[in-house]
């Protein structure tokens, strides 16, 4: 089986992080966001995979390569303009010959791909969509199905009156080759609006199938902050390193520790990437990311919050809840407070507060 993976979009709701990166490619605790969909796919056996790019493509093949160093074979199908989900399905897979299985890049997921591909199969189904049970479906394209598992019908962001079940789609899909042949050649033409609609109405078996894993979509600076959280707390059961589940303070190669450091919580975990340098009587708070190549200043407290590669904290600056872009140069005395995001590059002056 090959799988597709859909990372064309320029990550709007991510600004200003994807101003000049890719939202698949941003590091989650300090490792590409794409990475950890690729180890899914490993562990079901899944090697062969094709991006579909429009946003930076060059930034893909400049750190992923052709996958020798990730364990799959990688290709690229380039959008040179827009074309939908749908579109980019069908201009890198323009007459598939077995069953196709597409991925959102921006969702972080441990999908079960096997007993997924199992429902798919048992159904005899053209389509099979992943679904996931969420606790606002009106943030989200709701789905309803039938106790057979067959889809009734598909709702895009309801109201709540209209909200009959709470499982969505969670961005994964099965496809059989004459699905895909129902999707028109070079125009722009959405999965999501367009064909499963037009599926259902003309009688096509397409099942859902409820995910009962993780799922996160990454699609906003909240929710890439909490899913650092998420995964520093370990409660989303994907690949970190076997030393970062072990120890509360897990430091990368070449990482320099000042004296009376302190990790404050019961469940508090911090990870520093590497050659990052550490001041003396830092306090770290609860669940800590910080990127490679940074520097934390003598008195510094970080608290929930995600610093980016090669910033500069200084002395006796407050972080807590926020995410700090790459290169910025936070004041000493600064403080960030929660919910706020700082653009990389960017320089906070002394003892002022964001």
């Amino acid at each position: 089986m090959i799988a597709l993976i859909l990372i064309g979009g320029v990550g709007t709701r991510l600004r200003p992080f994807t101003c000049d990166f890719p939202k698949p490619l941003l590091p989650v605790v300090n490792r590409p966001f794409l990475e950890y969909q690729f180890d899914v796919l490993k562990r079901h056996g899944v090697r062969d995979v094709v991006l579909c790019t429009a946003y930076k493509p060059g930034l893909f093949h400049r750190m992923l390569g052709d996958g020798r160093r990730l364990g799959l074979r990688l290709r690229y199908a380039h959008e040179r303009r827009p074309l939908g989900t749908g579109g980019a399905v069908k201009n890198a897979l323009p007459r598939p010959d077995s069953t196709v299985l597409v991925l959102n890049g921006d969702i972080l997921h441990n999908l079960d791909l096997t007993a997924f591909l199992g429902c798919h199969r048992r159904g005899r189904s053209e389509l099979t969509i992943a679904l996931t049970r969420v606790k606002d479906p009106t943030l989200y394209g709701l789905v309803e199905t039938a106790p057979d598992g067959s889809v009734r019908r598909f709702l895009e962001k309801p109201s709540w009156d209209e909200v009959v079940t709470n499982t969505v789609n969670a961005g994964a899909y099965l496809f059989e080759p004459g699905a895909l042949g129902r999707v028109p050649s070079g125009v722009a033409y959405s999965l999501e609006r367009s064909l499963f609609p037009h599926m259902l109405e003309a009688g096509a078996r397409v099942f859902g199938f409820i995910s009962r894993g993780y799922w996160m979509d990454i699609g906003t600076v909240d929710k890439y902050l909490q899913v650092h959280l998420d995964l520093l707390r370990g409660e989303a059961p994907l690949d970190l390193p076997a030393r970062l589940r072990r120890q509360r303070l897990c430091a990368g190669p070449g990482v320099r520790l000042g004296r009376e450091l302190s990790v404050d919580g019961e469940e508090g975990k911090v990870f520093l990437g590497e050659r990052t340098r550490v001041g003396d009587f830092v306090r770290f708070s609860r669940y800590v990311c910080v990127g490679p190549g940074c520097e934390i200043g003598k008195g510094a407290s970080l608290e929930d919050c995600v610093v980016l590669r090669d910033c500069r904290i200084g002395d006796g600056a407050a972080l807590k809840g926020c995410v700090v872009g790459p290169g910025c140069r936070i004041g000493k005395h600064a403080a960030i407070s929660a919910g706020r995001a700082l653009a990389g590059g960017s320089s906070l002056r002394p003892y002022s507060q964001l």
